[in-house]
């Protein structure tokens, strides 16, 4: 996660520099703004009909992001360390006191490990289909509203593009309408379509690196419990024998 915020932080920081780099060429003596300041600029300049339904992308993008990241990092468990409470817990006090560790343990994990606890009395059979149906059960849970990130972006460089094409079309309007080509009476139309498009790639960037950062949390996740849901079953083969 600090990598991915290093990332931003360098892309925000080379951003800003330019931006200043580019005001300060075209004011001359003209003291550069501040990249929230060109930003906000750029913003107003794209019009709230277009550039507000990306920002709404982004917010709600953002939002979801970060819930899924703090739920990701409260369901990550040191499992090695689990499995050993349970064993030990299995040797010394039976199921119940491996039950009892697994309740006193936070993530999906220690929940899957319960489960498979809970009917091992009835089996390693049935201990296996508890552990594999309740592990589906927490995959789901762990992949909950991930695909609304990946919907937002879509739509975000979509939006951007739709606006494109309007600013492109009122433009052509004008250019008929005046008879003739005139470069100040289109300008602004073009702005708002580039500066559509900008905003809507900026938005699926930075949403893409954020996706990509929870899936691979997510399979992180996965595998944890794959691998800790086979030591269980072979801790209670083993404890039956």
């Amino acid at each position: 996660m600090k990598r991915v915020f290093s990332i931003l932080a360098i892309a925000g920081v080379s951003m800003s520099a330019n931006a200043a780099v580019v005001l300060q060429s075209d004011a001359g003596a003209e003291a550069p703004k501040g990249f929230h300041q060109v930003l906000k600029e750029y913003f107003i300049a794209g019009t709230p009909e277009f550039m507000g339904i990306v920002l709404v992308c982004l917010i709600l993008g953002l939002a979801i992001c970060i819930e899924r990241i703090i739920y990701l990092n409260m369901a990550t468990t040191n499992s090695k360390k689990l499995i050993a409470s349970v064993e030990d817990a299995l040797a010394s006090g039976g199921v119940e006191a491996a039950k009892e560790v697994c309740r006193n343990t936070k993530g999906p994990v220690a929940s899957i490990f319960y489960q498979g606890l809970d009917r091992a009395d009835e089996g390693i059979d049935s201990a296996e289909k508890a552990v594999v149906a309740y592990g589906g059960v927490q995959m789901g849970q762990l992949e909950k509203n991930v695909s609304w990130i990946s919907l937002f972006i879509a739509i975000a460089p979509m939006l951007g593009f739709m606006g494109t094409v309007i600013g492109m079309i009122l433009a052509f309007k004008k250019i008929s309408a005046a008879g003739g080509l005139d470069a100040s009476l289109i300008a602004a139309d073009i702005q708002v379509a580039l500066l559509t498009t900008v905003f809507g790639l900026i938005v699926a960037i930075i949403l893409q690196i954020f996706y990509n950062y929870i899936i691979a949390k997510i399979d992180s996740i996965v595998n944890d419990m794959e691998d800790a849901s086979i030591s269980l079953i072979d801790i209670l083969a083993s404890n039956k024998k």
